[in-house]
């Protein structure tokens, strides 16, 4: 009985199968049914195809995104290494180091740069190809022509092979003031270095730099920068679909040719969306269930968050940062909030790199380019009735406290004045320039407000004490000051002329200030273009020499000439040495020009009576270059004149920097003859220890003393103990100024030896000093004139 009615039961419920699907109701619902499982089959297929194509684009982007997040990490560290190479490629010690061939220091200097760099090696690469490391670098590999040919051609950053290691090279010049070689660093482009790269990307690439022709050979035709699908093998590439992207990069010797492959697998970029395919799985099932009525409904709540994620992809390809709306809580919004997440990724590694472009990297300030932008927008939105000020200041003797403190003491008092300059000016923008030069912007004062006091104020505020690293730093600060629009309408002239009133404050002296004036721009031009005549007028033979005498009372003659520059301009007629002679020395122009007078006063002198010396002044740019003793040597040689008839005068600031240098130059020129004199001793920098340790042939008192000696005993005082000083060391001693009789009576009473000026004579041409010689020469003569 039972069986009967299953078997009945069963018949019914085909017969209303039968009944259903015969219906319309059944036909409609089949077919929808079919068609919906048609349909979102075929969906589920294009959306999976959509979603493969989106993965491969967007990591496509990443791609190229993380390759120039490589190149601009890259060019950092380049520069870094070329910024720490051209510190130390300008320091005198080591150029001199360099110059002299000392590589005990060199090979010192090199090793304390690669430490502070952090870099694998540093070398000089000589004019000739020479390499010179510091001990135990380890580069016999490297082939120091390859490296100077590519550094002849320009290149002046690039991978660089150091032994068996692809490394990051950077070179900075070495001029003494001519190019003389090349310092190079070098850092290893080792896998940890690559993978830390790697973590700044948007996508976990695998990077590698190797050699051009070590890539697979389906690689090797690659173009540059192009991003291509390949399937790897297993063996040189792994197994499964990738992207690769090769970028050459430059390279730092000839002959190599180093590339940047970047790979990452679509499996990783597919492996996001996997939780989209199953969130498509499940609503074909929940439409194939629902029947046609949810169908629609399912369609739309898939097909439309699809459309809102490719509007948004399309507008990223643009540039625009758009964000999908989120609504629920399934797999698309999760989908959703991942691509929002991406985006807010990319954001932030913008503003992060926009940061780093727009402040300073050591007190974190913004910089000179933020600064200009920031101006160029107040100065545009200015109002009528008010001004702008713009302040560029200038630690004084920075240099110095580097040099004698060290740098990490220089980089904590450069934080340290960065981080006081916004509590001294707090409605101010500040930035650094530069090095120790950094700015203030003060916007929209009301222009009733007394300008004058509120820098006056400020100066105040900059005298004072700061420690740093455990030191004591008295705080020395020179500015400059240029208000909109009494000085400028637009942000860079401002900026200028700021710059232009912080050079004159220079050079009025320390802890002080100056307002831009009109003066100072015309100044400024007129000083550009006297150092551009004055480059041509060595060339142009536009120079000659003037010669005073150098008389000796005791002996009643003269003993010698001192030579002195004269610049006869084709346009403006005789130009004072006080005017150009320090364009030359800022322009380095000296060096060529003292060369000129050396070789010029000793032909000159070469035709004088042999008992007759001539003296030249010698810049102190001179010893922070080498050149100065094969000079002298060489205009000895060629005008056959003694070296005992040279006399070389030099001031006390040539051993401000160094000072054991300094001395062994002077001790080298000694040692082929030639007198060394000090000149304007008692004045600048004087300091006894500088004649115990060396014994100079001659000490020149300055005419400052020698003015006053009838209207103040101090100076007849001071006049007095030199003489007795240099008597006592055996040296002897010249009076400068003397112009009157009554001056030459006091010097000689006080036991000077030598008497130079107007009394005796002014400089005359080369051709009236014989006339003069003669008639200085002539006892009777001397007597009558000192008498009258």
């Amino acid at each position: 009985m039972a069986d009967r009615a299953i078997m009945i039961r069963l018949s019914a419920w085909l017969r209303r199968a039968r009944d259903y699907r015969s219906s319309l109701q059944g036909r409609v619902s089949l077919s929808i049914t079919s068609l919906l499982i048609i349909v979102m089959a075929l969906t589920v297929g294009v959306a999976d195809y959509g979603l493969r194509l989106y993965a491969s684009s967007v990591a496509e982007r990443d791609l190229i995104a993380g390759s120039k997040v490589f190149q601009r990490n890259l060019s950092a560290q380049e520069n870094e290494l070329r910024v720490a190479g051209e510190v130390v490629a300008r320091d005198f010690g080591f150029r001199a180091a360099f110059a002299s061939g000392d590589h005990g220091t060199l090979g010192s200097a090199l090793t304390s740069l690669a430490i502070r760099a952090h870099a694998q090696t540093a070398l000089v690469v000589g004019l000739d190809g020479r390499i010179t490391a510091s001990p135990g670098a380890g580069i016999q590999a490297i082939d120091g022509r390859h490296v100077l040919a590519a550094l002849n051609n320009g290149a002046d950053g690039g991978v660089i092979m150091v032994g068996k290691t692809l490394s990051l090279g950077a070179a900075a010049r070495i001029e003494m003031p001519d190019l003389a070689g090349w310092l190079v660093l070098a850092r290893p482009l080792d896998q940890h270095v690559l993978s830390q790269y790697a973590r700044l990307s948007a996508i976990p690439v695998d990077a590698q730099v190797s050699l051009a022709g070590d890539l697979a050979p389906d690689l090797a035709g690659t173009v540059p920068g192009q991003v291509r699908h390949r399937t790897g093998d297993g063996t040189s590439a792994p197994s499964g679909a990738e992207l690769v992207q090769v970028t050459q990069l430059p390279a730092l010797q000839t002959g190599l040719l180093p590339v940047l492959a970047l790979r990452y697998p679509l499996s990783s970029a597919a492996h996001a969306y996997q939780s989209m395919r199953l969130a498509l799985a499940s609503i074909s099932l929940i439409a194939l269930a629902m029947g046609v009525f949810m169908a629609s409904r399912i369609a739309g709540s898939i097909l439309l968050p699809l459309n809102r994620l490719a509007a948004a992809t399309a507008s990223m390809a643009r540039g625009e940062m758009t964000r999908v709306e989120i609504r629920g809580r399934d797999e698309l919004a999760t989908l959703a909030q991942s691509y929002n997440a991406m985006v807010d990724s990319i954001e932030e590694r913008e503003r992060r790199i926009t940061h780093a472009w727009l402040h300073d990297g050591l007190t974190n300030l913004p910089n000179r380019r933020f600064f200009q932008e920031k101006l160029d927008l107040t100065v545009g939105r200015q109002a009528r009735q008010s001004r702008i000020i713009v302040i560029v200041l200038d630690l004084d003797d920075f240099t110095l406290v580097n040099d004698t403190m060290g740098h990490d003491v220089g980089d904590a008092l450069l934080r340290h004045f960065g981080a006081l300059l916004p509590r001294l000016a707090p409605n101010a923008t500040v930035a650094r320039f530069g090095n120790d030069e950094f700015a203030l912007l003060i916007d929209y004062l009301d222009v009733d407000e007394d300008i004058a006091s509120h820098i006056e104020n400020f100066a105040r505020k900059m005298i004072t004490d700061v420690r740093v690293a455990g030191k004591t730093i008295p705080l020395s600060v020179s500015f400059g000051v240029a208000v909109c629009p009494d000085d400028a309408h637009d942000g860079a002239t401002l900026i200028k002329h700021a710059e232009l009133a912080l050079s004159r404050a220079k050079r009025d002296g320390k802890r002080t200030y100056h307002f831009f004036e009109a003066t100072l721009d015309e100044a400024a031009v007129r000083r550009r273009l006297l150092e551009i005549d004055l480059r041509e007028a060595l060339r142009n033979g536009e120079f000659e020499l003037h010669f005073q005498p150098l008389f000796s009372p005791s002996e009643c003659r003269i003993k010698g000439f001192e030579a002195l520059l004269r610049w006869h301009h084709p346009q403006r007629g005789l130009i004072n040495p006080a005017e150009f002679i320090p364009i030359a020395e800022h322009s380095g122009l000296i060096i060529a020009i003292s060369e000129w007078v050396i070789r010029e006063a000793c032909s000159q002198a070469a035709l004088w009576p042999d008992d007759v010396n001539v003296a030249v002044n010698i810049s102190p740019k001179h010893f922070d270059a080498p050149g100065l003793i094969p000079c002298v040597i060489s205009a000895l040689a060629h005008t056959g004149l003694s070296p005992s008839r040279l006399e070389l005068e030099i001031t006390e600031s040539v051993f401000i920097n160094e000072f054991a240098a300094t001395i062994d130059i002077l001790r080298q020129l000694r040692g082929l003859g030639v007198r060394i004199a000090l000149d304007d001793f008692g004045t600048g920098y004087s300091s006894l220890s500088y004649l115990r340790s060396f014994p100079f042939d001659k000490v020149k008192i300055d005419q400052s003393f020698v003015k006053d000696l009838a209207s103040d005993a101090s100076a007849r005082a001071i006049v007095r103990a030199i003489t007795a000083l240099a008597d006592a060391l055996g040296m002897e001693t010249l009076a400068e100024g003397v112009e009157d009789v009554e001056q030459y009576d006091a010097l000689i009473a006080e036991g000077c030896l030598m008497i130079q000026g107007y009394l005796i004579s002014r400089p005359v041409p080369v051709l009236q000093a014989i006339a003069v010689l003669a008639r200085w020469n002539d006892h009777d003569t001397v007597q009558a004139r000192l008498a009258g």
